[in-house]
């Protein structure tokens, strides 16, 4: 039913684009069935445009949420993206620009509550990877960036939008299966998601008597643009054949965590991740 490898060869400038993908990703588009669990909700999604990002901004419309996208420059992507929002009947909003810039992602959180109303889900997804076999070969900007992108952006929104919240609502932030197992080619990348799931942990703690919860999805490998455009070359052909389902999986089949997580009816679930690996154990 999901595509395995071996998949062709092919790489992509960074961040990537997802019409250029084979196969191209599924982010439930034709199969993700929504059944009203965040009716009348307000969501911001980072890295809203293309992969998981995108799968959780369809699913989260077709539960009846309204949805703010706040993704780089893949406009292309973006747009599609808004499509599908709109022929759910709810509101789509695109703001492009970098989040490793304090004040946008302060204006990301002020733009959401002026056009959507308020903010009832936090979804810090946008994320920088690169490869590299040598500590030698991360240079300081490039560790620097992977920072800002992914750890620092994650900081500035929560703390904008927490102001904005009410009881009830959900901060996710996407880690990953490095936090707990680290790739070492992906040093820098591990080393902010293993930071994202102890923000994640003690910021529940802190929120918890505002009754809003924090919570993490830790994905494995999953078939996006970030990986042609950021794996070694050859890397992507076997993508996803080193767990225990011998396949990558499909944005989709994490919208699902997403959509749990923010739910109303999820109200005793906070500091908490939630792996979605294809079989491989999260410790």
């Amino acid at each position: 039913m999901h595509p395995k490898p071996p998949f062709p060869d092919q790489a992509q400038r960074t961040p990537g684009s997802t019409s250029a993908m084979d196969p191209r990703p599924d982010h439930g588009e034709t199969t993700y069935k929504g059944s009203g669990r965040l009716d009348g909700k307000k969501a911001v999604i980072t890295g809203g445009d293309s992969g998981i990002g995108r799968a959780v901004a369809i699913a989260f419309a077709r539960e009846g949420a309204d949805v703010l996208i706040a993704y780089l420059n893949e406009h292309d992507d973006a747009k599609e993206v808004k499509g599908l929002i709109e022929k759910e009947g709810r509101k789509a909003v695109l703001l492009a620009g970098d989040l490793k810039n304090p004040g946008h992602c302060r204006y990301v959180i002020e733009h959401a509550v002026e056009v959507l109303g308020g903010i009832d889900i936090l979804v810090n997804n946008a994320a920088h990877q690169a490869t590299f076999k040598e500590i030698g070969e991360i240079s300081d900007e490039e560790w620097e960036m992977t920072f800002e992108t992914n750890i620092h952006a994650m900081f500035y929104l929560t703390k904008a939008a927490v102001p904005h919240m009410n009881p009830g609502s959900a901060i996710i932030n996407t880690a990953s299966v490095n936090s707990d197992m680290p790739n070492p080619i992906l040093l820098a990348y591990a080393t902010t998601k293993g930071a994202i799931q102890n923000f994640t942990g003690g910021l529940a703690q802190m929120l918890a008597s505002k009754e809003i919860r924090v919570n993490a999805v830790a994905p494995g490998p999953i078939w996006t643009p970030l990986i042609p455009s950021t794996m070694p070359e050859g890397a992507v052909q076997t993508f996803g054949k080193q767990v225990p389902m011998k396949r990558p999986g499909q944005p989709a089949e994490l919208a699902t965590a997403y959509v749990m997580l923010a739910d109303p009816l999820s109200s005793y679930t906070s500091g908490t991740t939630v792996a979605v690996t294809g079989g491989k154990p999260f410790i």
